[in-house]
């Protein structure tokens, strides 16, 4: 008729084919984990020896985009002054905030901050 007889295959080899069933997702994950997971682990460990390794007078960028120079550090605070307010009798006072140590993302060279 117009349905033709399907017959079964046998069962031999269904092991190999497993095995190779499985070898490009073990590829993929193997690329993922070079292209993907080990940069961004590497950059994380950076950050963190930066966070550590703050000063204070140290000319930082904020992940909000502040600019300012560490004043005080705490475990999980970092004060920063981010101007200098003149009062009437000619005296600046320094205008600080503090931030979380861990929103810190980028450490400027010394000096950056007279040049803005």
């Amino acid at each position: 008729m117009f349905i033709s007889t399907a017959y079964a295959q046998s069962a031999g080899g269904s092991a190999d084919q497993g095995l190779l069933g499985f070898l490009p997702i073990i590829l993929m994950f193997v690329v993922l984990w070079f292209l993907m997971i080990r940069p961004q682990m590497k950059r994380a460990k950076e950050h963190k020896a930066m966070l550590e390794s703050l000063k204070k007078g140290d000319e930082v960028v904020t992940s909000g985009g502040v600019v300012g120079r560490v004043t005080r550090i705490g475990e999980a605070y970092v004060t920063l002054e981010v101007a200098r307010n003149p009062d009437a009798k000619g005296n600046e006072t320094a205008i600080e905030m503090n931030f979380q140590r861990g929103s810190i993302q980028t450490l400027l060279p010394t000096g950056t901050l007279k040049s803005l």
